[in-house]
């Protein structure tokens, strides 16, 4: 028996809800179907957010041979299969969901024939492409970012489905209680409101029903429909401010929705943004936590992030080098930048090397002409910056 949330897939790109930067008049997906033109690419999302939907869409309006395979759960026969059919037919859209997961033996066999077009590979994936799909797949793409869905896109999602739910008496604070519920997966929305509506015996759907089936706290998103990032921004804000339990807060809320590469994102920006040379160390630190919860996953992932997490929001903070680095990049973008000087250019036999005088430090220009005396590092008062400038000094014969 289908359920309603496959019950419902779209036929076509123009029932899609959401997504407006790919989809609707003049949009690039849009066109690529109007123009009867398809090329390989991949989507990436949180979940239930229209990935599959507008694969479904695609191919439906397209009217291409089409074969569904997930990396995880189908063979490597299943896509042996896969290619015997485009090579019979002439071409195939192969749609693979995780597609992150796709093992080397999968990729060797499907590379040449995305590559000379025999399969149109549209890839599905929760994880962002560029970290986690290697390149060989992911230069023969197009990669597209599907935006996450407003409350309101679900609401409308919710409201379509009642007319395919016979006799249901459901008001719209009860559909905007379920979309807030949802986290943004359109797919969570319709599977809760199937499940309310058969779970009564006169087909009346309130809040009280839905919340006797789902009990999860609402906090992730807000009314603005802004939640996530105000999530986000409220954690890095915590840490750099140094406030070790406003930190686990924030970072229980994101655990408790299980969204883990969204902290390791934001801790990644944080450890060298905000902690940076105050504490060097945190950033080879925190690549080790961020691999000890890849590998044991949730609920155990949350140990090694409280303890990283506990450690940043403790930690000494400086901005010092990347404020350094935007300063010489501005300086750049006003034109700024001029030759090198001669003596350090490739070969130039005036080049002093620093290692043949005494502290492995020679007093010579490196910036050039129009820059020369530009002070773009300005140190932090912390133990690590002063300790650098310290010895910096030691090498150049101060005291």
């Amino acid at each position: 028996m289908k359920v309603l949330a496959d019950y419902l897939r779209p036929k076509k790109l123009g029932d899609v809800i959401g997504q407006d930067h790919l989809i609707g008049e003049n949009k690039i997906l849009t066109n690529l179907v109007k123009n009867k033109k398809i090329f390989s690419m991949i989507f990436y999302g949180k979940p239930g957010i229209g990935k599959t939907s507008i694969a479904y869409a695609i191919s439906a309006e397209l009217g291409l041979r089409t074969k569904f395979l997930n990396a995880t759960i189908n063979k490597k026969e299943d896509f042996d299969t896969a290619i015997e059919e485009a090579k019979f037919y002439g071409d195939l859209i192969l749609v693979v969901d995780e597609i992150h997961r796709m093992n080397k033996d999968k990729q060797d066999i499907l590379l040449p024939y995305v590559e000379n077009g025999t399969i149109i590979l549209i890839g599905l994936t929760t994880s962002n492409p560029y970290h986690k799909i290697n390149p060989a797949i992911r230069s023969r793409c197009q990669i597209f970012e599907l935006h996450e869905l407003k409350e309101s896109d679900i609401v409308k999602v919710l409201k379509k489905a009642t007319n395919d739910l016979e006799n249901i008496k459901i008001d719209d604070e009860t559909l905007e209680y379920i979309a807030t519920l949802s986290g943004g997966d359109v797919r969570s929305a319709l599977n809760l409101l199937e499940i309310s509506y058969y779970s009564t015996k006169d087909y009346i759907v309130n809040i009280d029903i839905v919340k006797s089936i789902n009990t999860k706290p609402v906090f992730f998103h807000d009314k603005n429909e802004d939640g996530h990032y105000d999530v986000l921004s409220a954690l890095q804000k915590s840490i750099r401010g140094s406030d070790v339990d406003a930190t686990i807060h924030y970072i229980a809320r994101l655990i408790e929705v299980g969204d883990l590469d969204s902290i390791y994102r934001r801790l990644s920006v944080i450890a060298y943004e905000d902690i940076g040379l105050a504490n060097p160390g945190i950033g080879p630190r925190l690549d080790a936590a961020i691999n000890a919860a890849e590998r044991v996953g949730l609920p155990e992932a949350r140990i090694p992030i409280a303890e990283i997490a506990v450690e940043m929001a403790l930690s000494p903070k400086s901005n010092s080098a990347y404020l350094a680095l935007d300063a010489a990049l501005n300086d750049i973008h006003k034109g700024l930048s001029t030759s090198i000087p001669k003596h350090i250019k490739n070969g130039s036999p005036l080049y002093k090397y620093p290692h043949d005088y005494p502290n492995s430090w020679v007093n010579q220009e490196y910036l050039p002409e129009k820059l020369r005396g530009s002070k773009y590092y300005i140190p932090k008062n912390n133990a690590v910056e002063n300790n650098l400038n310290k010895v910096h000094k030691m090498m150049k014969g101060g005291k």
